[in-house]
Formats: C-alpha cells, structure tokens, sequence
C-alpha cells in the first residue's frame, strides 16, 4: 500500500487505533486520515471494520452520515427518515434501547449523547457530519482498547472527515422520494438535500469547511390506537372509520389515526483548520454548528357519521362500539423543534522518532433546543391553544484528553493517556397559552444533574516473536453523579436526589499470532464498567412515551471474550468472529404499562446478569469475479438474561432489540471503469420489544419485526468533474415496525460537482 506524505506522520492520526482494511488506493488517503502503519496493526486488540468515502459513493444511497453504516456487519442504526434527530446504533450484542454502549466520534469529537441511555433525546448528534465531508469511517468491536471509557462496550465508531492538501472543492445535490401506504395515510413524501465544500492548504495551514441542507418530509412516526371493547354500545357520537388490528401483545385495537408526521428542516455548518506549528506539532481545530426546525402533524382516520367532519376527541361510537378517545391521544403528535447546537473540538499531536502524542479538548452545547407540544384538542390546535414548551438549552457535554504512544524499541510500545468529562442535563418543561409562538409560563416539569468521569489507563503491545504480539492494560476511573434534582406538579414532587460515586478498573488483553504472512488469530478480553447516564438517573420524561428515571442505579460490569482468525490479502479480508458477553447489574431501558395503568413508559433497572454469544462472519473482497466487488456479514447472537430477580419471567428470554440473526450483503459491477452498479441487502430476525418477551406481535405499531430490505444505486462519472447517482431503497417494499413504522419504497437521485 502506498501513503500520500504527512507533515504530522503518525500524528495525523485523530483515533486510538487502526482498522484491518482492504489496501487503500493512494488518491484515497488525506494527511488527516488514519494511516495504516505496521505499529498500530500489531497493537490493535479487537475485530474491526471501515469504509472509504470512495466505497460510500459507490454503493450508497447517502442523504444522511447514518447511511453510510447500514452495511457495516453487526450494527443497526433506527433510522426512521431522512433528518431523524433520534437515531441510535445498535450493536451485534446491544440492542436500540442501549445507546450508551456504543461511542460515536467525528475527528475525536463525541457526537454520542452520553446523556442517557435511550432511543429519543440519547441518540449520537449525527447531523453535526454530513456525507460529503467523509474520508473514511472506521468501527471497533467490543471493550478491548483501554483507551475507551465503558460505553465501548458494544462499539466504537471514528468518523474522520477530510483536510486538503491543495485547492478542492465540491458541490452536490439530491432528492430521495418515499411512496409510503399504510392504514388510511397514503402519501408521497419528497426529501431534498444540497451540500457543498471547499478547501486548501496555505503553506502549514489547511482550511476546508462544508454546509449541508436537507428538507425531508416523513411518514408517521406514530399511530393513535385506542383498545377495541369486547360488547357492543350505543354511547357516544356516531363516528365512520379506522382500522382493526391487534397491539403488540396481541390486543384488539383500532387504529384511529397517524400523528407525528414531520416536516424538516436542517442546516449544518463546518470548519476544520489544521496548522503544522513545526515539523512534527499540529494544531487542529474543528467546528461545527446544526440547525433544525421540525414541525409535526397528525391525521385522523375518523368522521363524523353526520356531518363528515374529521373526529379527533370525545366519546364515539364506532361500528356499534364505544371509544373515549382524549384530546391528547392526536396533539401529542403535534409539536414543534427548534434546535441549535454547536460542536468544538481543538488538538494538539507531535510525532518523533520514538514518542507519539496528542491532546483534544471537544464541547457539545445544546445553545438552543426548545420543543413545543400542543394539549389542545385538534384540529384547534393547528393554529394554536394550550399546550408545553421544553427547553434543553444548556444540556450537553465537555471531554478532555491526552495520550502518548512511545515506541520502547524491540517491537515494545506503550500507549498511556488521561481522561475528563463532565455529562450536564438541564430540561425544563413550562406551560403556554400558545403552544406555536406563546411565551413559557409556570414550570411543572423539571430534571437537572450532571456527572463526571476521570480515568487514567495504560497499555503496552509486546511482539514477543515476529510472529507473536501480547497487548495488556487497563483503565480506572473515578466516576461521580450530582447535583440531581427532580420538580413536578403533577404529582407534586420537589427533591434533591442524593450524591453517586464509584470508583472502577477495568483490565484489557489480546493475544495475536500471524501463522503465515494473510493470516491472524487473535483472542482478546475486556472487562468495562458503564456508569449510569444522568437521564437515566434523574429525567422525568411524560411524552410522548413517558421515561421513569431512578436515582440509585449501580454501574454495569461486562466481561467481553472474541476470538477472531482474520485472512488478509491484497483483494480484501476474510473475518470469522466467536464473541461472548457477560453484564452483571446490567442497565437495561425496557418499556411497560405504569402500575396502575395501560400507559406505556420506559423503565430503567439494574438486571442481575445477561449473556450474549455469537459468531460474526464478515467478508471485504475485491474482484471476486472480474469487476465484481463483495462486502457482506452474516451474524448469529444469542442474548439472554440469566438472572432477573426484579422479574423472573424474563429469565432465559431474548434480550431487548437484539435480533437472532442478521446479514449484509453489497455486491458492486462495474462494468466500465465510469459505471458502478450495485446491489445492497440488510437482514434483520424477529426482535422483541419487552425483557420478557411479552410483545408476542411483531408487525404493529410498538412492536419489533424481521425486515429484509433490498437496495439497487448505480453511479456514473461522467467526467473528472462530475457523477450522477440513481437508486432505490426498499425495492421491495418491505413494511416492518421497529416499534415506529420504518421507511417503504424510495426513489433517489443525486448529482455531484468537483472542482
């Protein structure tokens, strides 16, 4: 493999390790891209995975940076449409409701919401990177890098965008187009998006900044059902419409209606500067600002039998059966964002002879983040009325690091470093008169509280033969949560919750042996503590899927074993993956009815023990056959609580959102050196829901489903300067609920400038 020159050299490396990738072609690479050395090959200690911007182009059909990973073996990312701000990752054996066991970053910057633990307000800020800013991403499996805090504990994802080394620039634009039918909403639901870039090298300074715009419009997020009576009534208003169906447990419901059908809005904005102060010393600062106005709407299935009106509230009678239908049940899909956030990020990196080093300290601040609901019957609230206004501003988060990697000689290096964060959540829910542009009145909800970590650790990778490397280490922190305080008025609670603290080691170690020159077997271990977030702690949450938080969580432990056997040739990798999980005290986000009621909440509890083993086929390889490409994984997980004394009826059953099995598969012709043509497939096995597995009914609202969805792009350069992409997602129009109806059929387009 060939590397384009680096003022920085090793350096130039924002992450803690490399991936195991396919050779990569000199035009590929940037001074600010992870850089394939030997030395970080033999001291790498777990499986791994990447893709180019060059393979993201080619293969898919990319409006968001979410995109780009839906391919990678054993991850999920809960994509609901184009724009979803609430998009978690799951991980080959972590499900959609555990977000904080996965770490998310772009150029060392967090973008993973440490801030809870969950599928909404926890999910990774991927709208802070947009597609066109991609060199390559790269995906860590499992906790075996003492560099990472706990939260590695599924995987890591290092997104590191371009810096260049003469004048570039691009431009580029898309439409994507959805047919979506489901119940009684028919709709055709168009998405657009234009981005741009620019950059130099001026001497020791590199600039290159990006913005990017996308407007989407999606299918409903959500569905109003009400539970069908067993006898029949004569009491209320006559009423024409919806659907029958049966819930997730398997329920006779009727289906009333869709709301949360959002109309977005999204700007993002970046800067990236890198200036060698020396030979060897860089300083790097990257910025970035997203915007997003949302406004949802809802639809009703129902009419007055007299009148024709649409219904949305009272006492109804439908087919000789009585409803109570609240004004909640439609304006809680009716709501308003209006977000501003801002991302830093500012490192310094050195490289000598024996001596590597880095430091970077990143901000996330949620400046402005307020949500607007109504509680207004419709359709009066669509121009107004009572309802809430929450505010975020000033949530957030702030990490600092420093490591080193000394290069001891006779094939020893020691990596070390330290680590702070500080974890703030401050939401705020007040009362107006006018849900749409009134002022906040009286505060009736409010969760505040913050947490720290501070954490040394230590690693050193001995080849104690050329053909044998031991790594070990470890990693302590002192962890702390604080300053937790919950208000309502409804209930009536004002308390200051108590003080958390714990202190934690966990120890690393991998074992790697090069049998001959393609081939690697490798065994690691890592054990990881997650600490509780401070939303898991502390945020009250009442809509629209009401979250009860608990003050007195204990941290989860997991003991990660994997042993991989890894070919590698100048066409690609061959991986097969044995993994194994076990979480004691295990932090688990579960839905379930309040007692006392049918309201559906979040819960988060300390599960006594949950296992999870598998094995993970993962295949890279070029020219398979003349001009033809293949990527594809095929994983099997069997995840289960072992130990459950809160509930034992989930003992011995799957564990939330982790499917059974799941596969990807991208096949790629190019029959012109101009022409790609490809073909991607994702498989997911039926999910559940519950830790009980009590939602026996998969397809329907709430409930988690199988889905097998097939995607077709073909891309054509037609010249230096620019390339026309077509596609569709979905092509076969599969219909699948991950709890919220997921995209159907869509076309897309793009086309793309470069200077």
């Amino acid at each position: 493999m060939t590397l384009r020159s680096c003022a920085v050299s090793r350096a130039c490396l924002p992450l803690l390790f490399a991936a195991a990738t396919p050779a990569i072609a000199a035009d590929d690479v940037r001074p600010d891209d992870i850089l394939i050395t030997a030395e970080r090959q033999r001291s790498q200690s777990g499986s791994t995975t990447s893709v180019t911007a060059a393979q993201i182009a080619t293969t898919v059909n990319a409006v968001n940076i979410e995109d780009t990973l839906k391919y990678l073996p054993s991850l999920i990312v809960r994509k609901r449409h184009i724009g979803d701000t609430q998009a978690p990752l799951a991980t080959r054996t972590s499900g959609l409701g555990s977000s904080a066991r996965s770490l998310v970053y772009a150029d060392g910057a967090l973008l993973s919401a440490l801030i809870g633990n969950n599928n909404t307000s926890a999910s990774p800020r991927w709208g802070l990177v947009s597609p066109q800013e991609i060199a390559r991403i790269d995906v860590a499996y499992g906790p075996f890098f003492a560099g990472y805090p706990g939260n590695s504990i599924g995987a890591v994802v290092n997104i590191t965008t371009r810096l260049p080394d003469r004048l570039e620039g691009t431009l580029n634009t898309g439409v994507n187009i959805q047919r979506y039918r489901q119940y009684g909403t028919q709709d055709t639901l168009p998405s657009y998006q234009f981005g741009a870039t620019l950059g130099d090298r001026f001497g020791p300074l590199a600039v290159f900044a990006s913005v990017d715009h996308v407007t989407s419009n999606s299918q409903p997020i959500s569905f109003v059902t009400a539970n069908r009576p067993a006898a029949a009534s004569t009491a209320g208003t006559p009423t024409t419409g919806g659907y029958d169906d049966v819930n997730r447990t398997n329920a006779a419901i009727k289906v009333l209606g869709a709301s949360g059908i959002e109309h977005q809005r999204q700007d993002t904005f970046k800067l990236k500067a890198a200036l060698d102060l020396a030979p060897g010393v860089r300083l790097i600062y990257t910025g970035g600002l997203f915007l997003n106005d949302t406004g949802a709407r809802a639809e009703t299935y129902l009419s007055d039998t007299a009148t024709g009106a649409p219904v949305y509230a009272g006492t109804l009678n439908i087919a000789r059966q009585s409803y109570t239908v609240a004004p909640a049940a439609f304006s809680g899909g009716v709501y308003r964002y209006d977000e501003r956030h801002w991302s830093h990020a500012l490192s310094a990196a050195g490289t000598g002879d024996r001596l590597d080093w880095q430091v970077i300290g990143t901000i996330y601040d949620f400046a402005h983040d307020v949500q607007r609901v109504a509680t207004t019957a419709l359709p009066t609230a669509n121009s107004g009325g009572a309802g809430t206004i929450t505010r975020l501003d000033g949530t957030g988060w702030r990490t600092l690091d420093g490591k080193a990697d000394w290069h001891v000689g006779g094939g020893n290096i020691l990596s070390a470093g330290a680590h702070y964060d500080r974890f703030e959540l401050n939401s705020n829910r007040y009362t107006t008169t006018d849900w749409r542009s009134g002022p906040a009145g009286a505060l009736n909800l409010s969760s505040q509280g913050r947490t720290r970590t501070a954490a040394v650790w230590a690693q050193d990778a001995w080849t104690l033969a050329p053909a044998l490397t031991l790594t070990v280490g470890g990693r302590y922190e002192w962890w702390r949560a604080y300053d937790g305080v919950n208000f309502s008025t409804v209930p009536a609670i004002s308390v200051a919750q108590p003080q958390l603290s714990a202190n934690r080691f966990s120890p690393k170690a991998s074992l790697s042996w090069r049998p001959a020159t393609d081939w690697t077997v490798r065994a690691s271990f890592g054990q990881a503590w997650r600490f509780p977030t401070v939303a898991e702690l502390y945020q009250v949450v009442t809509t629209p899927v009401p979250a009860v938080p608990d003050p007195n969580l204990r941290p989860e432990r997991a003991r990660s074993e994997e042993v991989a056997l890894e070919h590698r040739d100048a066409r690609g990798t061959v991986r097969l993956s044995l993994f194994n999980e076990a979480i004691r005290d295990a932090l688990i986000s579960q839905a379930g009815p309040l007692p006392g009621t049918t309201l559906l909440a979040n819960f988060v509890q300390n599960v006594d023990a949950t296992r999870a083993r598998g094995v993970e086929l993962a295949v890279q390889r070029s020219d398979v056959l003349p001009r033809f490409d293949l990527n594809g994984s095929l994983t099997y997980t069997d995840a289960e609580t072992r130990r459950d004394a809160v509930l034992p009826a989930a003992i011995g059953k799957a564990l939330p959102q982790v499917p059974r099995w799941r596969a990807t598969a991208v096949v790629t012709w190019r029959p012109t050196d101009q022409v790609a043509l490809t073909v991607a497939a994702r498989y997911a096995s039926r999910m559940y829901g519950t830790i009980d597995s009590s939602d026996v009914v998969g397809n329907t609202w709430q409930g988690f489903y199988k889905y097998l969805v097939v995607d077709l792009r073909a891309r054509v350069e037609v010249s230096d300067h620019m390339a026309v992409g077509i596609g569709v997602d979905n092509v076969g129009n599969d219909r699948y609920f991950l709890f919220h109806p997921f995209p159907q059929r869509s076309f897309a387009a793009d086309l793309t400038f470069k200077l």
